[in-house]
């Protein structure tokens, strides 16, 4: 009987952009089709190749990226996103082609790829496999892309940003500063566009998937759906869909937990700036002393790596321990998901990736907000002045603004209203789940996966 069951599945191949934020809402959606019934084969680059280990229903397959050392020790996403999706055609078909001859019994229903890695659609029409597109990220982000992409290229925006134009409004795209459009930091305006191009055109895919929930998101989908020819399932946040196993490319310290369940209801700040930005010594200094003088609890994730010229902690200012106590507990990485839903959990400093956004949102968690670069921005600035769940950091890194936006936050009455609109928030994403338009969309996906 196992053996039939096995012969009737039908796979679904899924292809991840090699970043957290990425790889997570990836195998989350793997997830939750596996539990519909379908096999689920990952194809992805040995470049931040994620743990097979965790996911032993999985089919996880390597193809080689043709990254040179020099660029991945460069740290620059958009010059590697480029490389990726120039060298990966080949040998993701030679993949698809190999699976096709080895696994005769289970027939490639449909190609699920993240827009930034949009190689596999040309594959797919060469084998004539239907194809999906999963963005990660959030529809503001993807309209204030589109803005900053015809601006750019009509000349409209000068690269560095000049301060001048920085606080100025970008047209039609209230509450947005050109400051808050998605730019990146790390490479060219030219190379940036160059990719966005290519993540936000559809060609030939069947539907988009969009890990946003549309009660917190409608107004940006319905514009996205009018000018899209394809249909447009919103499937956020789709870490609240299926149980997945932990799909971190880090170590996950649980310890911390412990430490939490010692703590009062609300009283902790969590402090986590993401799984790629990096700071400066100062940075960290003012930081340290901030949190140390707010007098709040703390939980504060320093990842390996993250401050420049340092290991781990060994630049933590002298006196800082003494200061605290046992008020802050400071971890390499920790299991995010669990920490915000824990009870002890009052606020959440962030760098406002989608993912930390979503989580944030989801279990009803204010935030305290820190962009650094690309999504991050708009993410900021919607939270602090649509969403109504955060307070932004508009500033360089200091210890006094800190203190103010943490005591703000978790103890005065502006935290406090900021904290009943997060969990209204809260209520109507896990209202979606029950008979919603969140409901509705997991059914559609299903019924288009079978239909092919």
């Amino acid at each position: 009987m196992e053996k039939k069951t096995q012969r009737s599945q039908r796979t679904l191949v899924l292809v991840p952009a090699p970043y957290q934020g990425h790889i997570n809402p990836m195998l989350q959606l793997g997830a939750f089709l596996h539990s519909k019934g379908f096999s689920i084969t990952v194809v992805h680059t040995h470049f931040n190749s994620p743990n097979p280990s965790n996911h032993h229903n999985f089919t996880f397959l390597s193809i080689p990226d043709g990254l040179t050392a020099g660029q991945i020790s460069s740290g620059n996403l958009i010059g590697i996103l480029l490389a990726i999706n120039a060298n990966c055609k080949e040998s993701f078909q030679q993949c698809l082609t190999q699976v096709m001859k080895q696994e005769a019994r289970n027939d490639i229903t449909c190609i699920i790829h993240d827009e930034l890695m949009y190689f596999p659609e040309p594959v797919a029409n060469n084998l004539n496999i239907p194809s999906l597109i999963l963005r990660p990220n959030s529809a503001t982000n993807f309209i204030a892309r589109s803005a900053l992409l015809r601006l750019h290229s009509k000349g409209y925006i000068p690269f560095p940003l000049p301060d001048s134009l920085s606080l100025k409004p970008v047209p039609e795209l209230h509450p947005l500063r050109f400051k808050d459009l998605p730019i990146s930091t790390f490479d060219t305006l030219e190379n940036y566009s160059k990719l966005m191009v290519n993540a936000q055109n559809v060609r030939t895919s069947s539907a988009i998937i969009w890990n946003t929930p549309d009660c917190l998101e409608q107004s940006s989908l319905e514009q996205i759906q009018q000018q899209c020819q394809v249909p447009i399932l919103s499937m956020g946040p789709l870490h609240k869909i299926a149980t997945a196993a932990s799909s971190s490319l880090l170590e996950e310290d649980t310890s911390c937990i412990a430490w939490l369940d010692k703590q009062s209801h609300n009283s902790v700040i969590y402090v986590s700036l993401g799984s790629l930005a990096s700071i400066a010594e100062k940075d960290l200094d003012e930081m340290a002393w901030g949190l140390a003088n707010s007098e709040q609890p703390f939980l504060w994730v320093i990842r390996p790596g993250s401050v420049c010229g340092s290991d781990w902690i060994d630049l933590l200012p002298q006196g800082l321990k003494e200061a605290i106590g046992e008020r802050g507990c400071i971890v390499k990485w920790a299991p995010q998901k669990e920490i915000l839903s824990h009870d002890a959990v009052g606020g959440f400093w962030s760098h406002c990736g989608w993912n930390s956004t979503l989580e944030s949102i989801s279990e009803g968690v204010p935030m305290i907000c820190k962009p650094f670069s690309y999504d991050q921005k708009v993410h900021a600035r919607y939270l602090s002045q649509v969403w109504k769940t955060g307070l932004q950091l508009e500033n360089e890194i200091e210890r006094g603004e800190i203190e103010r936006a943490v005591r703000k936050l978790m103890v005065d009455i502006e935290g406090k209203e900021m904290r009943v609109r997060a969990l209204e928030l809260k209520e109507k994403i896990e209202a979606s789940f029950k008979s919603g338009s969140l409901y509705g969309s997991l059914n559609d996906l299903v019924d288009l996966i079978r239909s092919f």
